[in-house]
């Protein structure tokens, strides 16, 4: 879909209302420039514009396909073909919504195709309108237009990473469990970000006398602006890196905080099955004296009659088993803490660790 197409010539724009690709292919012989904007076309609205202006289908191509990058291609008829990836950050879902924009690029004429909702462009054709002298430059201005508005609007998107992962990490270091399928989200879009604006210091630095020279000549008027875009996009890079950096490091003190969550139940556990297994050993003897003089056996039942047996044997048989195994215990816990204090008096004696022969380990 056409959605504006427009000549300019002298810093003016030279047609009002709609204009289809042979019309605007036609004006190019009249000096000046054409700028035709094309939202998602179909495969035969894009044959019909490279027809019309003679684009390389190898360039069509790219402009059909999403990339995961931004990239710049340089064809042997004068033409540049720049890929531009967008970002707009979506409040509600929390998400980094991405665009593409495909700037064909030529001395006469630029044609811009854009994919997704983030990539609008009329707010950079109504601000390069309202500068004649940049638009006197000639067709690069409207890629330094297209460039500016794309890096500008990648700061919002980091400022609102930003945000989230603040949270994240306060939540994290406050000794709380965060979600760590959000901090993975967070890690891709972060990084599907840096993969955005990282390669794209690559085209930018092309327009600048130091690059490599493009097919269409970077007017020198216009090398401040893309030095200034440049700078904004270097910032914007050295941020996305730190917090790819910053997300590893919460994912991993998350993790941390984790396992620290995960021993503290641990420990909760074995101190239930420790008290549940005292409880068992204690009524383990008391049931199998219980179960013994439950027995009918003539003679338990004929001589266990008055209140004195009945203390010495059901009392006393209870009792009893308790006392043994207190003292088993107690004995066990006093061995076990005169060996600690014999091997704290005694280091040398501690054996080394390559078995129990007492061979230093290596």
């Amino acid at each position: 879909m056409i959605v504006d197409c427009a000549h300019y010539r002298d810093g003016r724009r030279q047609h009002e209302g709609p204009m289809d690709p042979e019309e605007a292919a036609a004006r190019c012989a009249q000096g000046g420039f054409v700028w035709l904007g094309l939202f998602e076309p179909g495969p035969e609205e894009l044959a019909r514009v490279r027809a019309s202006f003679g684009l390389h289908e190898l360039a069509v191509e790219d402009a059909r396909a999403f990339h995961l990058r931004p990239k710049a291609e340089q064809y042997e008829d004068g033409t540049e073909l720049i890929i531009l990836r967008t970002a707009r950050y979506d409040d509600e879902r929390e998400e980094i919504d991405t665009g593409e924009i495909s700037v064909f690029l030529a001395e006469h004429f630029v044609i811009t195709v854009r994919q997704g909702i983030a990539s609008e462009l009329t707010g950079a054709r109504s601000r390069l309108e309202r500068h004649p002298e940049l638009l006197r430059s000639g067709s690069a201005s409207t890629l330094w237009a297209i460039l500016d508005q794309v890096v500008d609007s990648y700061a919002p998107v980091v400022a609102e990473l930003d945000r989230d992962i603040e949270q994240i990490e306060a939540t994290v270091f406050s000794g709380a469990v965060a979600p760590t399928e959000r901090i993975y989200s967070l890690r891709r879009e972060a990084t599907d970000f840096y993969r955005a604006v990282h390669p794209l210091l690559a085209v930018l630095t092309r327009r600048l006398p130091s690059g490599r020279a493009p097919a269409v000549r970077t007017p020198a008027e216009l090398l401040p602006y893309f030095r200034d875009v440049h700078d904004h996009l270097l910032l914007v890079n050295e941020e996305v890196a730190a917090q790819r950096d910053l997300l590893a490091t919460v994912l991993e003190a998350n993790i941390a905080v984790i396992s620290v969550e995960q021993n503290r139940i641990n420990l909760r556990q074995s101190a239930t099955m420790e008290r549940l297994t005292i409880i068992a050993t204690v009524f383990l003897p008391l049931s199998f004296v219980v179960g013994f003089f439950g027995q009918n056996f003539p003679w338990l039942v004929g001589h266990i009659g008055g209140l004195a047996a009945f203390l010495a044997f059901g009392v006393g048989g209870l009792v009893l088993p308790c006392v043994l195994l207190f003292g088993w215990l107690r004995g066990r816990d006093r061995g076990d803490a005169d060996g600690r204090q014999e091997r704290d008096r005694h280091p040398e004696a501690r054996p080394f660790g390559r078995g129990s022969r007492g061979v230093p380990g290596e």
